[in-house]
């Protein structure tokens, strides 16, 4: 049975991911970046839990990633949106990287978009940012 917090969590990180497209749709506009990102990271802390969240982003061996990420939204609270983003999605990548596998081969499973994601040219893409063929979760 999935809890209140993750469903809440889940629908926070919809709604971050939204307002991020939104921020980026409507050139980069600062606040609702930085609305983004906060619904973000509050959707992803009701999701994971606050222990698995700070474990998470207190890794050595992720330090890059996360002070590109943290740095990146620091810059777009500050009024620097594209910069900001830059950074974000470097963070982002660098931190996230290793769920695109994971997330992928979960997504071939869907009706419509199933077809895409089997390509072999998608899958080596994916492929790419890490995790292999581990269906480990990287928290």
């Amino acid at each position: 049975m999935v809890s209140d917090n993750t469903k809440i969590g889940t629908g926070l990180l919809f709604l971050g991911c939204v307002f991020l497209f939104l921020g980026v749709l409507f050139l980069f506009d600062s606040a609702l970046l930085a609305l983004g990102d906060l619904l973000f990271l509050t959707g992803l802390t009701l999701t994971i839990g606050v222990s698995r969240t700070i474990r998470f982003f207190s890794r050595r061996d992720r330090i890059r990633g996360i002070l590109a990420f943290f740095g990146g939204i620091f810059l777009v609270m500050c009024r620097w949106p594209i910069t900001g983003m830059i950074f974000q999605l470097y963070g982002f990548v660098y931190l996230f990287g290793q769920f695109f596998p994971i997330a992928a081969a979960s997504m071939k499973d869907t009706p419509v978009i199933g077809s895409l994601f089997s390509h072999p040219s998608v899958e080596r893409f994916f492929q790419s940012f890490g995790g292999g063929g581990s269906r480990r979760a990287p928290v």
